[in-house]
């Protein structure tokens, strides 16, 4: 571990849940109550619950509708610097509590609360989410502000999480048996910042599409959106691309289903469509650039990986949701994922200054200036997770291959950080030919990577699935996922299963291709990484 995130990520105090518990009875300011304790608060009474460094702004009780259940929806505000003011919400269900609490993750640079009533809530879970400590209505809520900055980066689900369980065992009389993290794409950055720098507030996390590597992340959006709005790519354009993408990879895993298994075995380039005249000459270097990713130019090392062939457009989410994650820049200049995130990014968290022009980012001197200023503090790639490992937590990551917005690869390439710092201490490759190695971390994490899926949902691919229940078995009764089954998709009626990396799942030669249960995960025959 190096020294700077030695200096920034906190030991844990409390080496057992038992002892962790016992202290969250001391941050509530209440005893602790047996398991199966009656409710010890009126929902209207927690209006008036004194918690440290935060206070509850309203708590009224919420009628049933459709699955989900009544309950009690508390919002509060903490502060815990003088520049903060975290946004929280916690829903406590009035009856039927399974007794476990779900923190959910928000996505891209927060602002609002995301929707603790869902499917949680539904399976009688108490639920909690942050805002991340600033109004999506500031756009210039990080310039100038380190404390709200170090409130998005790592502090607001913390916090939240630490008075959502004071909140519950107020409310009920005891606190969660368990805890349960979830989050997809900014909330998948949060749940592996949970994991690494406060161990003890999850028993199990689930990170989708993690956006871990921020400052590098944010180089890369700079650096696609330097190259396709330069040379813009239509949307019947883009359309051609990921056809010609499909055409050529498609049956690389032995098997037409539309689907690209693993696009790293692809090597797909753009220069038939430049000659047949779909594309021009600048718009193909454009797409190789993409393809590749940023490059340090003094020193040629990969800053962060390019996106996937076959991510350039989903017709399916693109119709869904346009401009955001079907589709490479397709609707310039107005699109709001790339290069936004990368540039508000850099003008309000490295250089201070709203008039720089992403076009001028040195990819040497900026990037290093970025991770030295930035990295400690908003980055989640820390792959020293022995002490959340040693308190028992699981992790599931996950993240769809055609993902045009968080690219895939570094999702691998976290996993194998973390393989090769529990097994090597320090950073000796993973070698996916011999995975032996690696059952060690696949003990308390497995990474599953879902063939056409895009950014968090949706997709060509089979992309509906439940992380949730298989976590809860791995936790609570020891049951290691083998196997997670997705459906829907371009074929509405497909399953297939996803396999723990660096498995695939391969058809059978048996059976409807569109049955999961016709496919076996299997070890990868190669990978152009070995």
């Amino acid at each position: 571990m190096t020294d700077w995130l030695r200096s920034v990520r906190p030991i844990p105090q409390f080496r057992t849940r038992l002892i962790g518990a016992a202290f969250l009875a001391l941050f509530a300011g209440i005893a602790l109550a047996p398991a199966g304790a009656s409710a010890a608060q009126s929902c209207e009474g927690l209006a008036t619950l004194s918690l440290p460094g935060a206070r509850i702004t309203s708590a009224v009780i919420v009628p049933a509708s459709g699955n989900l259940p009544a309950n009690c929806k508390v919002n509060g505000v903490a502060t815990p610097t003088s520049d903060s003011s975290i946004q929280f919400e916690v829903r406590l269900p009035l009856t039927g509590w399974n007794g476990k609490f779900n923190g959910i993750g928000n996505g891209g640079y927060g602002g609002t609360i995301p929707a603790t009533a869902g499917d949680s809530l539904a399976r009688g879970y108490a639920t909690a989410a942050t805002d991340m400590g600033h109004s999506a209505a500031n756009p210039v809520w990080a310039l100038g502000h380190p404390e709200k900055i170090a409130d998005w980066g790592y502090r607001a689900n913390h916090v939240t999480a630490g008075l959502a369980k004071a909140i519950i065992k107020a409310f009920y009389g005891v606190g969660p048996s368990l805890s349960y993290f979830t989050g997809c794409s900014d909330g998948g950055h949060e749940a592996l910042m949970e994991a690494q720098r406060f161990p003890d507030d999850y028993d199990g996390i689930t990170a989708g599409a993690p956006a871990n590597y921020w400052t590098h992340q944010s180089t890369a959006w700079v650096w696609q959106g330097a190259a396709l709005l330069s040379n813009p790519l239509s949307v019947s354009q883009l359309k051609a691309i990921t056809a010609a993408v499909v055409r050529e990879c498609d049956a690389i895993d032995g098997l037409r289903d539309g689907l690209i298994d693993d696009p790293r075995l692809c090597t797909f380039d753009p220069a038939g469509l430049q000659r047949s005249g779909v594309i021009t000459a600048a718009q193909a270097e454009a797409v190789r650039k993409v393809y590749a990713g940023p490059r340090n130019p003094r020193t040629g090392e990969q800053l962060y990986p390019g996106l996937e062939r076959g991510s350039e457009y989903d017709a399916l989410t693109d119709d869904f949701l346009p401009q955001l994650v079907g589709s490479w820049i397709a609707h310039e200049p107005t699109s709001p994922a790339v290069p936004f995130l990368g540039d508000f990014f850099f003008k309000q968290m490295v250089f201070n200054d709203l008039n720089w022009d992403y076009r001028t980012l040195d990819y040497n001197r900026d990037v290093a200036l970025a991770d030295r200023k930035m990295a400690p503090i908003i980055n989640s790639t820390d792959p020293d997770l022995s002490d959340f490992r040693a308190l028992g937590g699981k992790l599931i990551m996950w993240h769809g291959w055609n993902d045009p917005l968080v690219n895939p690869r570094n999702s691998i390439n976290y996993y194998k950080s973390v393989v090769a710092k529990l097994h090597h201490g320090h950073g000796k490759e993973f070698n996916e030919k011999a995975p032996g190695p690696a059952k060690e971390t696949d003990a308390f994490l497995r990474l599953f990577m879902v063939p056409g899926m895009d950014h968090c949902l949706l997709g060509s691919g089979p992309n509906v699935f439940d992380t949730l229940t298989p976590l809860e078995r791995w936790v609570e009764q020891g049951r290691a996922p083998e196997r997670i089954i997705a459906s829907g998709g371009a074929v509405p009626n497909r399953t297939r299963p996803l396999c723990p990396y660096p498995q695939v799942a391969r058809y059978t030669g048996h059976g409807s291709i569109d049955d999961a249960a016709n496919f076996a995960c299997l070890k990868a025959q190669r990978s152009d990484d070995d």
